[in-house]
């Protein structure tokens, strides 16, 4: 949902397709036509100007020499309609028409402010020459179709029928239940973003999703199998956040989905009298809310003027569903939090890690030098540290109710080489303890509020339940209950508080239990 600000960082490859943010009324556009075929790209030399007078065709170039018409046409459509495409691949160059010179002209300030990506490279965009584009039909037939097809599903989401859309797009769709596979899983993706996203094409009727090869996976059923046609046709090989969440998309060769339980793994829209499941609990609002928090950090006010959305919440549902080019984390989210009250006895830069770091790979802490109770920790990027302030503010931690808030800080400074600040700052930024480091790891799935129950793993064969207890129960709590998984390599303990629990985690995370195992400490969402 995120697309990154140009400051050095890449931006993701393929931003997902948006709605028509901008509906401004048709300018009569009357000016110089363009007929293209084959041999009329030499017509389009001589463009290298930006500053050539609005036109609402747009030159591109620069482009990857593997780029789809597809992605082309998905830099147009968050600004408007786009009318016509021209694709230029020898050159590495395309022509964009949208149906407004309003449209193309926020389209190029939006990107002279922010530096387009396909597939990881930057590519340039600039008024053409050329008032209008007219096309070859015949030559121009493959852009022709996509640009039909995603225009089809961009417009009022009518269902398709053969008539708007050529044949070759659109073939009938076996089954209305897709399979989609989330690849490079950097953030959470939930069932209800999965439902935000695929309800432009149409009804969601049912959602499952489950965890299959260390993958996760949903299925996902529309009343109509060319909802699902569109779906698939828009949005495989998108992503979903900047750079990560890549969806991956094939038709089910199921029909129909039966869905038990409405919880946060599965739900059937047509029938909200479901059970939640013995067991299986609905999404904790705890979490509910933080995932709202988390997503409308990516809403950055201001990023396209036209999305006027009143609060955070809706922008951020916006942004999820219309996947509306947002600058990034590094504009918005600040990655700086100011942590206060913390008990200055006690706190240590390495307690601050281990704890900040079950939600994000912390970068740097620095305890104030003035005010030993307040601290400045930097984590990797915004999502973090959006993560770490919504679980952790209000939470007691040596006996204090700690304060969590963002910085107005971009950075933790290092102190001066040669200058002693008393151990007050550390840099972690090499850290071998970083949790999220590996794309897709298991970590990424198992973000959870502080609980009085703790998952422990890397558990070594010769550690016996007696040895955990005692271990836990000597970081000054009471260890109420314990359970091994099957396998014994992890187990779940349960502390009599959450502040028992998170003072075991700060001690006992990475704790050497001998043969090289390192204990792993992370919050549980179970209860024994």
């Amino acid at each position: 949902i995120v697309t990154e600000v140009a400051v050095g960082v890449k931006r993701g490859s393929d931003e997902l397709l948006s709605g028509s943010v901008l509906s401004s009324p048709n300018s009569n556009m009357s000016g110089m036509v363009v007929t293209a075929n084959g041999n009329d790209s030499k017509k389009f030399k001589g463009e290298d100007k930006m500053d050539g007078a609005p036109s609402r065709v747009l030159h591109i170039r620069k482009l990857p020499g593997e780029v789809t018409e597809t992605e082309v046409i998905a830099l147009g459509l968050p600004f408007g309609k786009v009318t016509n495409i021209l694709m230029l691949k020898g050159k590495n160059q395309a022509f964009l028409e949208l149906a407004t010179e309003e449209a193309a002209i926020t389209m190029v300030n939006y990107y002279s402010a922010v530096t387009p990506h396909l597939r990881n490279q930057p590519i340039y965009i600039q008024y053409s020459n050329h008032k209008e584009l007219k096309t070859d039909n015949t030559l121009n037939q493959r852009a022709q179709a996509v640009l039909q097809a995603v225009t089809a599903v961009q417009t009022a989401n009518t269902p398709l029928s053969g008539t708007t859309v050529s044949e070759s797009a659109v073939t009938p769709a076996q089954s209305p239940v897709l399979r989609i596979i989330i690849d490079n899983m950097y953030y959470p993706v939930t069932l209800d973003v999965l439902h935000q996203i695929f309800s432009k094409f149409g009804a969601v009727l049912k959602i499952i999703t489950f965890t299959k090869n260390n993958q996760f996976q949903a299925l996902l059923q529309y009343g109509d199998p060319v909802n699902a046609q569109q779906a698939k046709l828009a949005l495989d090989g998108q992503n979903i956040y900047n750079a990560c969440c890549t969806l991956r998309i094939d038709f089910s060769k199921l029909v129909n989905l039966n869905v038990k339980y409405n919880n946060d793994k599965s739900r059937d829209y047509t029938r909200p009298d479901l059970p939640s499941g013995d067991g299986q609990p609905a999404l904790d609002p705890a979490i509910a809310a933080a995932f709202a928090k988390e997503t409308s950090l990516l809403a950055v006010p201001g990023a396209l003027s036209p999305l006027a959305i009143p609060n955070a919440a809706a922008a951020a549902a916006a942004a999820a569903a219309g996947r509306v080019g947002m600058p990034g984390v590094s504009a918005g989210g600040n990655t700086v939090l100011l942590v206060s009250n913390l008990n200055e006895e006690m706190v240590t830069p390495q307690s601050l890690f281990t704890l900040f770091g079950v939600y994000g790979d912390v970068q740097r802490v620095k305890i104030l030098y003035n005010k030993k109770d307040s601290a400045l920790i930097q984590m990797a990027d915004g999502n973090q540290s959006q993560l770490a302030m919504n679980h952790l503010n209000g939470q007691k931690m040596y006996g204090k109710i700690i304060r969590v808030t963002l910085s107005k800080h971009q950075t933790v400074q290092l102190p001066r080489e040669g200058l002693d600040d008393q151990g007050l700052t550390k840099d972690f930024g090499n850290s071998p303890l970083h949790r999220f480091k590996k794309p897709g790891s298991k970590n990424f799935q198992n973000i959870f509020p502080p609980s009085a129950t703790l998952h422990l793993s890397n558990i070594p064969p010769s550690v016996a339940e007696e040895d955990l207890r005692t271990l836990f129960a000597n970081t000054g709590g009471t260890v109420k209950a314990f359970k091994f998984f099957q396998d014994h390599k992890m187990a779940l303990l349960q502390m009599a508080t959450v502040e028992e629990a998170i003072q075991a985690l700060i001690d006992l995370h990475n704790y050497n239990l001998g043969e090289n195992h390192h204990l792993r400490v992370s919050f549980s969402k179970s209860t024994i």
